[in-house]
């Protein structure tokens, strides 16, 4: 490894239990972008800051000679989630980083800092890129927009993205493959319009609440009776609204699906096919419908070439034991896959379950009680750096 980053762990682990302590949700994260360029400050980088957004905006101009750019993301947002961890640095205004974007920003802060140290090896560029709202805010397509992919003043050739996992991996293993990594992303909005009325004479009223648990049961016959089971694909309903009292017949019902796949063929069918599977149920109950279905996130492909070239990087700097091919792509959804659509590269998952719980069995991402192992962060920010040596030196 040509990267060791161990001498700076104590540092790092300062500064993600800091972020830790204070997450901040969406596109305007004030409180950490001053973390961030605080823990930046006095490196050769080219800071600008998003312009609708607290995004941060770095580059490292190498000084070997021109060569090529490569893009590193670290996503810097938390979510609305109560923490439940105990632990003496849990946030405590009801927002929480459960999902490791503090070990993410901790990461790429090392990485910069391991990279400037190595500037007159570069021949090429770096490009940091600090990125807000993450969790369902697209704030990678808001850094797009503002000309990330070419903040060194020419196309990125390369990017890369880092994951940590609070469960199913045991810290310090990574894990990766090419081509399809995460699904695509959309989500069914549906509002059944009835008529209300007294709920002992449901005849003389048009119940939408039947009317929309069949549109739900539907929902999940469409998919297995539709799509291929080798081009799999999830329809999950999240939310269900519907009336005020046990005896009164609403007027409206309400609820919402998330829509995931794992191919372009199977999200269009998927998005087309609910919104006419919502309607034809909708005619047979004698009720009308407002249906929409709309995209979030395309896939996540990853490069095959940087796929491999990254798997073979993990094991040359940390060992064979260090990493596992991932056999199949997780239904979760990136906005990192817009970065992956317009310059290959790949993203990787790095396990951070705490040493004294079972990957098995632990906490996912996402969950109140999620915790995350603060060993893995020299090795997250070595890997980073890692990869933008293997492209410029």
């Amino acid at each position: 490894m040509t990267v060791d980053l161990t001498g700076m762990q104590d540092e790092l682990v300062q500064l993600r239990r800091a972020l830790h302590a204070e997450p901040e949700i969406g596109l305007h994260l004030p409180r950490t972008q001053e973390r961030v360029l605080a823990a930046l400050d006095g490196l050769p980088l080219e800071v600008s800051l998003g312009q609708g957004t607290t995004s941060v905006t770095a580059v490292l101009r190498g000084g070997a000679g021109p060569g090529p750019v490569v893009l590193l993301r670290g996503d810097m947002d938390g979510l609305p989630v109560a923490e439940r961890t105990g632990l003496s640095y849990a946030a405590t205004d009801g927002s929480m980083h459960a999902c490791g974007h503090d070990l993410h920003t901790t990461m790429l802060v090392g990485a910069a800092r391991a990279l400037a140290a190595r500037q007159d090896e570069l021949a090429g560029d770096v490009v940091l890129m600090f990125q807000p709202g993450e969790e369902g805010y697209d704030g990678a397509a808001r850094m797009i927009e503002e000309g990330i992919l070419d903040a060194a003043g020419r196309r990125a050739d390369a990017s890369y993205a880092l994951h940590v996992m609070s469960s199913t991996l045991p810290a310090g293993v990574f894990t990766t493959r090419p081509g399809p990594l995460l699904a695509a992303a959309g989500v069914l909005k549906v509002t059944v319009r009835g008529a209300g009325g007294h709920g002992s004479a449901p005849h003389r009223a048009k119940d939408p609440v039947p009317a929309a648990c069949a549109m739900v049961t539907a929902l999940q016959t469409f998919v297995t009776r539709t799509f291929d089971v080798f081009d799999p694909v999830v329809i999950t309903v999240g939310t269900f609204h519907a009336g005020t009292a046990h005896n009164v017949i609403p007027d409206d019902a309400v609820f919402e699906a998330t829509l995931r796949s794992f191919s372009g063929v199977a999200q269009e069918r998927m998005l087309a096919g609910a919104v006419d599977v919502i309607r034809g149920v909708a005619a047979g109950h004698g009720v009308e419908v407002d249906v929409t279905a709309d995209e979030l996130f395309p896939l996540t492909v990853n490069n095959a070439d940087r796929a491999g070239a990254l798997a073979s990087l993990v094991r040359e700097s940390f060992g064979e034991e260090r990493y596992v091919e991932m056999v199949n792509p997780i239904t979760g959804s990136e906005d990192f896959s817009r970065v992956l659509d317009a310059v290959p590269g790949a993203m990787v998952f790095l396990g951070a379950t705490p040493a004294d719980r079972d990957p098995a069995t632990a906490a996912y991402n996402h969950s109140p009680l999620a915790a995350f192992d603060d060993s893995v962060l020299s090795d997250g920010a070595a890997l980073y750096a890692e990869l933008a040596l293997q492209h410029l030196t």
